[in-house]
């Protein structure tokens, strides 16, 4: 058994709708804590945890307001203010979180010069679902090559790459091998010219079972006439 249960919406693209329905379905089935995590990189993430909150959830996370949105989580002041005087009532004092956010405020001008590129919300991340963590690395790469004017040709690149390696989660560290897939084949100019060793590893079958097949003509090219791996990877260490 487990003690908790954690829905991690690590690309912001939860609905509200969706995100009530799966609480409300899973508080049915199962007597455990409900936690849920979700980044505000499409603007969803705080009717998501609106309405999961309606629905159940036992715990959501948030951000200090001057460390939040964007990349990372919703506001916590925001979210405490909403529910203020309701049965969800969090108790939390908002002069006192206040302070918090006016220190991080002035921790964050520190780091300026790492910031990322993403200002508000990002409607194209309903497309490529593109976390948050790997969207920052994304553009580092980019920027990196002098090609950060080519960050939409890659996130349009990355859902094909995506359906190429049998729809793999985009959680670490398959979406970083995706992300780094994609990138190769916008700045090589032509798809899979170069293969990195990790895109070849999923092929193989050597980070396990994909949800689907995965491109065969893709598989038999870093295969060179072998077997995919079928067993637990780990059994061949």
């Amino acid at each position: 058994g487990v003690d908790s249960i954690a829905i991690k919406d690590m690309s912001g693209i939860l609905t509200p709708m969706a995100a009530y329905e799966l609480v409300s379905e899973i508080k049915k089935r199962f007597e455990v804590r409900l936690h849920l995590h979700c980044h505000a990189t499409t603007g969803m993430a705080e009717m998501a945890l609106l309405k999961a909150i309606e629905a159940g959830v036992d715990g959501v996370d948030t951000a200090i307001s001057s460390m939040s949105a964007t990349y990372g989580h919703p506001a916590t002041e925001a979210l405490v203010a909403t529910l203020a005087g309701t049965e969800h009532d969090t108790g939390l004092d908002i002069l006192k979180l206040e302070s918090i956010a006016a220190y991080f405020r002035e921790v964050r001008k520190k780091y300026h010069a790492f910031e990322g590129q993403l200002k508000g919300y990002d409607s194209r991340i309903l497309v490529a679902q593109v976390p948050g963590g790997m969207l920052t690395n994304l553009e580092s790469q980019l920027k990196q090559q002098n090609a950060a004017d080519k960050l939409d040709q890659v996130l349009a690149e990355i859902p094909r790459v995506r359906e190429d390696l049998g729809f793999i989660p985009l959680v670490t560290p398959t979406s970083q091998i995706v992300g780094t897939q994609a990138v190769l084949n916008v700045l090589t100019g032509e798809r899979y010219k170069t293969i990195a060793k990790e895109t070849a590893g999923i092929l193989k079958g050597e980070y396990g079972h994909t949800p689907v097949p995965v491109n065969a003509a893709l598989q038999a090219r870093v295969l060179e006439g072998g077997a995919p791996v079928t067993c637990r990877p780990a059994d061949l260490l």
